[in-house]
């Protein structure tokens, strides 16, 4: 989400998405609130800082990791004092740990992708860091039932050998997939919640997430081609829930801070021909229209960070609009 004040965006977001409201993000106040130094921040017995390159592992906890933990600390805390009597799902996002190894290096520089021994390092902490944290929301917002989204931006990337090396003039040796699908089921076994991948990056692996033992993929839909029909096919078959990035993260027309939210904004005025592209997915497999409202859940295509506020509670409302077409009109999202 944007803008640097937590006590108003928890309080928009639990108003907003009053059915799955989450624990927000806000990286515009810098490294340790960013995807990256947030999630780095929850490492067991590990620890990172900022560097020019980017955050790098350190041999004891500094200025910066103690900044990450204290914008969590004021999160939970705005999340405790907002959520009091809430009861029903609540999702807590955490950078995956593929997405970490690939974007914090190693002490001699290099990335921790580079290292599979790292990697595995990475994920046991990663897995108990997780897991502590979830068990501190749940002791916050007692009545919250936890669904954990992994971010998880540089997955397909990893798997295809396409993450830049630090010095930023190779790529890093792709990993296999059973390394990939393992270490993530490790960590969501770990966590011990319902878990959910998401990256908003094209070439996301769905039958590798089904198999690693999410419940739900959140995806761009706008990135999805016919050749993955089969795998979200057999994926919603299966019980998976997919989490359908429609409702675009910026605007089409610049809209300022001031602006009412949604005016002068085309994309977020038809709630039905935002879930359009849903709805032809649905077609081309054939299902049932009255399937829609079990299987999609109706999102932006990826974070809110880069929009206005008043953008990003248009997007928020815009998306809850589009998911009770889906409940109510679902034929609607199939007509061509």
């Amino acid at each position: 989400m944007p803008g640097g004040n937590i006590r108003e965006t928890v309080e928009a977001t639990l108003e907003l998405l009053p059915d799955l409201p989450h624990l927000p993000e806000l990286p515009a106040r810098g490294p340790g609130a960013d995807l990256t130094g947030r999630s780095a921040g929850l490492l067991v017995d590990l620890y990172t800082d900022v560097q020019p390159s980017g955050w790098r592992f350190v041999d004891r906890p500094g200025r910066d990791h103690r900044r990450a933990r204290s914008y969590l600390g004021e999160d939970l805390d705005a999340l405790e004092e907002f959520a009091q009597g809430y009861t029903g799902p609540l999702k807590v996002q955490v950078a995956g740990p593929w997405t970490l190894a690939a974007t914090i290096e190693l002490g001699h520089g290099d990335k921790a992708l580079a290292d599979p021994g790292a990697c595995r390092d990475l994920a046991v902490s990663l897995a108990e860091g997780i897991r502590l944290h979830l068990a501190e929301v749940a002791r916050r917002v007692p009545g919250a039932s936890l669904l954990l989204q992994l971010d998880e931006p540089a997955l397909p990337g990893v798997i295809a050998g396409e993450v830049p090396t630090a010095s930023g003039f190779g790529r890093l040796r792709a990993v296999d997939k059973a390394v990939v699908r393992d270490t993530l089921r490790d960590v969501i076994a770990a966590a011990g919640a319902p878990t959910i991948v998401h990256s908003c990056a094209p070439g996301i692996p769905i039958t590798l997430l089904r198999q690693a033992g999410v419940v739900g993929v959140s995806l761009d839909m706008s990135l999805l081609g016919e050749a993955q029909d089969e795998s979200i096919g057999e994926a919603v078959e299966a019980g998976l829930r997919l989490f359908a990035g429609v409702v675009p993260s910026l605007p089409a027309e610049p809209a300022s801070a001031e602006a009412t939210p949604g005016v002068g904004v085309r994309p977020l005025s038809d709630p039905p021909g935002t879930v359009r592209s849903v709805g032809t997915l649905w077609n081309r497999l054939g299902f049932p229209p009255e399937s829609l409202v079990e299987a999609v859940v109706v999102t932006p295509t990826c974070g809110l960070a880069g929009a206005s506020p008043a953008y990003a509670r248009a997007a928020l409302s815009h998306s809850v609009a589009a998911g009770r077409v889906l409940r109510d009109d679902p034929e609607s999202a199939m007509r061509s």
